[in-house]
């Protein structure tokens, strides 16, 4: 017997614009939202978050006749999101940018998916013009690959900055979900690891409006921390027993070298790595049993 997946119809939303510095794109996007979202018959409102700009960002959507949260100091990407959410009213959550990049008419194609039964759906900046710059897809592609190997399945866009996704789970994750950029990152490894349907939908991706925002130190020690912080929380089985079986490996390779070549049947570095390696490997069991057994920490 084959059961359909219930359809769900959704009336409301809220879209969440998280801003900084983005005097140039923001109010061509709020009109192209507002056109869609009136096409489409939502009830909805547009909520843009001011993460402390320097230039005319929050005039200019405060003439818009939009929701403006302002911050005082810069908080980070993550946090504006997180602002937006304590002041929507409804119960679906857009997210989106305001540099002009993401398509706004395809925001009714991502709540449809969500009506059938997604628990988040996903804009995959995988269409037909995709211009994402160059300096940035190394880095994106082996997060990407990292994650898959935590979640087990193929994620297609890890960080797209356009997805809708429900009020409550981000509140049930809420004490996970950083300030930075890599909040999309997370919030997906999130739904992914724990059972939740994240579905996807190819998008076009232009080229942003206003002055890039990449640090190419800065980001290259948040990229370092994002991969420590995803193994850490969802996969710490797979990032300890490497790391274990490696200094194992390396004590027993030690040992051999001793024995054959220096004429020692022991050697402190062999027996120093190999307590180490079971060190590490207890430490990854036990943060697994921590992770599983412990299901209110992500609730917080």
């Amino acid at each position: 017997m084959k059961i359909k997946n219930k359809v769900y119809p959704i009336e409301e939303i809220s879209v969440i614009i998280p801003c900084f510095n983005e005097e140039g794109g923001i109010l061509s996007v709020i009109h192209d939202l507002e056109l869609t979202l009136k096409q489409s018959g939502l009830k909805y409102e547009i909520i843009v978050v001011d993460d402390a700009s320097t230039d005319r960002t929050s005039d200019i959507a405060d003439k818009a006749e939009v929701i403006v949260v302002e911050h005082e100091f810069n908080r980070g990407y993550g946090a504006a999101i997180k602002s937006g959410i304590r002041v929507a009213k409804y119960d679906h959550i857009c997210i989106t940018d305001g540099d002009g990049t993401y398509p706004s008419k395809v925001i009714p194609d991502l709540l449809s998916l969500v009506s059938h039964g997604a628990d988040m759906a996903v804009g995959s900046r995988t269409g037909d013009i995709v211009k994402i710059p160059l300096i940035r897809r190394p880095a994106k592609f082996v997060i990407t690959k990292i994650a898959e190997s935590i979640a087990g399945i193929s994620i297609p866009d890890l960080n797209s900055g356009l997805r809708i996704f429900k009020k409550t789970h981000a509140k049930q994750y809420s004490g996970i979900l950083p300030n930075g950029f890599s909040f999309t990152t997370t919030i997906t490894l999130a739904l992914l690891t724990n059972g939740f349907r994240v579905d996807y939908m190819a998008i076009d991706y232009e080229a942003r409006i206003g002055n890039s925002k990449i640090r190419p130190f800065s980001d290259t020690i948040n990229f370092v921390t994002l991969i420590l912080r995803m193994g850490l929380y969802f996969a710490p089985l797979k990032f300890f027993m490497p790391v274990s079986f490696i200094c194992i490996l390396i004590a027993i390779g030690w040992a051999l070298i001793s024995r054959f070549m220096l004429g020692q049947l022991a050697d402190v570095t062999s027996t120093i790595l190999v307590v180490l390696g079971i060190q590490i490997a207890v430490m990854g069991l036990l943060a697994e049993m921590i992770n599983k057994r412990l299901p209110t920490t992500r609730q917080n």
